[in-house]
């Protein structure tokens, strides 16, 4: 198994956490984002969008990093990681949808901002990252895990911007079940933290 990744995307270490997790064993294929390889043709040819991960497992090719996790799930992991039943399952499906939305709309293009000097407007995604961190501090004030009674695949696509909000100059410290989450998720056998830049409100607390 293979993983194309770069070390400092939130959508690389979600996979990464889960593949740690499961406890699978994998060969990491560093992507060198910043000189552009991702557009390279051999690698569009693994991701005609140019994006990082990309797992290879034997003859199957599989971008996109929820696409990623949906599959490990389904290959490798107990049923629930990923539960079969329609309401379970549509939940679960709900939040892969804020990761792929909400949150990337928000504090990873807040992120995007510091990092990578990305022509984003900062307010705008500052004022969307704290919005669904409001949704989703209500959700958690409810119940453990983002999705039910147990940790999913929900819980690993929006852990990793979630955890590095600070570096976007999202002030995550007003929400206090996110937080808890956020230590809960740290918790699991297996897991593996998100490297750290020193940027934004976490280059002022350094």
């Amino acid at each position: 198994m293979k993983l194309y990744s770069f070390r400092l995307s939130g959508h690389a270490h979600r996979t990464h956490l889960f593949l740690s997790i499961l406890g699978l064993e994998y060969e990491t294929i560093e992507v060198n984002v910043r000189a552009g390889e991702q557009k390279s043709p051999a690698y569009l040819s693994l991701n005609p969008f140019g994006q990082v991960p990309v797992l290879i497992d034997g003859d199957a090719v599989i971008p996109d990093s929820t696409a990623i996790l949906v599959y490990l799930a389904k290959q490798y992991a107990p049923k629930s990681w990923l539960p079969e039943t329609p309401l379970e399952a549509a939940e679960v499906q709900r939040w892969l949808s804020v990761a792929s939305g909400e949150i990337t709309y928000g504090i990873a293009a807040a992120r995007l901002i510091t990092l990578f000097g990305a022509p984003r407007n900062a307010e705008e995604v500052i004022a969307r990252s704290h919005a669904i961190l409001t949704q989703l501090d209500e959700v958690l004030a409810q119940r453990d895990w983002i999705a039910g009674l147990a940790p999913t695949i929900a819980d690993i696509a929006l852990y990793s911007y979630i955890e590095r909000a600070a570096e976007g100059n999202v002030d995550r410290s007003p929400y206090r079940n996110v937080n808890r989450w956020l230590e809960r998720m740290e918790s699991l056998p297996g897991f593996i933290p998100f490297e750290r830049s020193a940027i934004g409100l976490e280059h002022r607390a350094a």
